[in-house]
C-alpha cells in the first residue's frame, strides 16, 4: 500500500475505487466496504483508494476536542489498512480550512479534481462538508454531472447491532471487551512504553510492566483486570500470555492511575521498550484487599481465569 499525505502529489490513477472516512478501528463495518471496493477494482482493472483524516474531525470540529478519545492512532490505522490489501492510503490534514468546504466543493474540488473516480463507495448514512450537509442523495446527483458511480453500503449488523466506532468505544469504556473485539474482528490493542514503578509486584510474586501510554487520544480501557496477550521486539515478537490491571491499587493506598501487566512465565528486564498489548476480556473490578497475603491469593486466581480465556484465542503469526 502507498501512503500519500501531499494532495499537489498525487498521481494519476487509474479508475480509482474511492470511499472516505475516519476509519477509526477498521471494525468489521469499515471491512464489508474494503471488500467491496477490492471486487469493484478487479472488475475495472482499476485501483484502491481510501482517503482518510488526521486528526480525526471530531478534534477540530468539536466544542470539546480534549474529550475525543480513539480505537487506533494514525499509525495503527495505516497498518490494518496495509494489511487489508488496500493500493493507496491518502491522508488529509483536516483543519478548519477543508473543515469549512461545502458538501458541493468536497465533491468537485476535492473528491473530482483529484481522484477522478470510477466509483465512489460510502457507508450507511455517510455525511460530508461543512455542516455534514453532503448525503448519499448529493453524491449521486454530482456523480451524474461528473461521471462517476456511487454506491453504499448498508449498516453491518452483528448480532442485531449497527456497527460503529462509537459503539465500539462505548463497549471499551463499559469494559465489554468481548463486545468490543466481536465488531472490532480483533482483539483491542494498545502500545505502550515500560517505565519503572515501585515494585511492588515483585516482592509478592507478579513482577510487573508498567506501561506509560505516549498517544494522549487513544482510548484506554477503564479500571480493573483483563485477560491480554503481549508482543514486542523485547518478546522477539512471540505473542505471550498475561494479566493487566488498570487502576489505582487501592490495597497499596495508590493514588496515581497505573497500567501494568504481568506477563506469563518471563522475568527479563524490558524497561524502556515498547510493548503491544491485546485486550481480550475483562477479568473483574478493582478491589481494596485486606493485605498483600489476600491480594497475592487473588492473583493467583486472577492468573488461573487469564490463562483459560486466553487458551481459548489462538494467534496466526503468518
Amino acid at each position: 500500500m502507498k501512503v500519500h499525505y501531499d494532495l499537489t502529489a498525487l498521481p494519476q490513477f487509474k479508475d480509482a475505487i474511492v470511499t472516505m472516512g475516519a476509519f477509526d478501528g477498521v471494525h468489521k463495518g469499515h471491512q464489508q466496504i474494503i471488500q467491496r471496493m477490492k471486487q469493484l477494482a478487479q472488475k475495472v482493472q482499476g485501483e484502491t483508494i481510501i482517503i482518510t483524516f488526521h486528526p480525526h474531525p471530531r478534534k477540530v470540529i468539536s466544542s470539546v476536542p480534549g474529550e475525543i478519545k480513539q480505537l487506533t492512532s494514525i499509525k495503527e490505522r495505516i497498518q490494518l489498512l496495509d494489511a487489508a490489501g488496500i493500493d493507496h492510503l491518502v491522508i488529509i490534514n483536516f483543519d478548519y480550512q477543508f473543515s469549512n468546504l461545502t458538501a458541493e466543493q468536497y465533491v468537485e474540488d476535492f473528491l473530482y479534481h483529484y481522484f477522478k473516480p470510477n466509483t465512489v463507495i460510502v457507508g450507511y448514512d455517510h455525511h460530508f462538508g461543512k455542516g455534514r450537509n453532503g448525503n448519499i442523495e448529493l453524491l449521486k446527483t454530482m456523480g451524474g454531472k461528473l461521471h462517476f458511480q456511487v454506491e453504499e453500503i448498508n449498516e453491518q449488523l452483528v448480532q442485531n447491532e449497527i456497527i460503529s466506532s462509537t459503539l465500539i468505544r462505548n463497549y471499551i469504556s463499559e469494559q465489554q471487551i468481548k463486545k468490543a473485539n466481536n465488531l472490532l474482528g480483533y482483539a483491542y490493542s494498545f502500545e505502550g512504553f515500560v517505565v519503572r514503578g515501585n515494585q511492588l509486584g515483585r516482592t509478592i510474586g507478579y513482577p510487573t510492566a508498567n506501561l506509560h501510554i505516549n498517544d494522549e487520544e487513544k482510548l484506554i480501557p477503564s479500571n480493573g483486570v483483563y485477560a491480554v496477550k503481549v508482543k514486542g521486539a523485547c518478546t522477539k515478537h512471540a505473542i505471550l500470555d498475561g494479566m493487566m490491571n488498570i487502576g489505582i491499587r487501592p490495597t497499596v493506598d495508590g493514588q496515581k492511575k497505573v497500567i501494568e501487566v504481568n506477563i506469563f512465565n518471563f522475568d527479563q528486564d524490558i524497561y524502556e521498550q515498547f510493548i503491544t498489548v491485546m485486550v481480550y476480556e475483562f477479568i473483574r473490578g478493582e478491589v481494596k484487599f485486606d493485605g498483600l497475603d489476600a491480594l497475592k491469593n487473588q492473583l493467583g486466581q486472577d492468573k488461573i481465569t487469564a490463562s483459560a480465556i486466553l487458551a481459548k484465542y489462538e494467534i496466526n503469526l503468518d
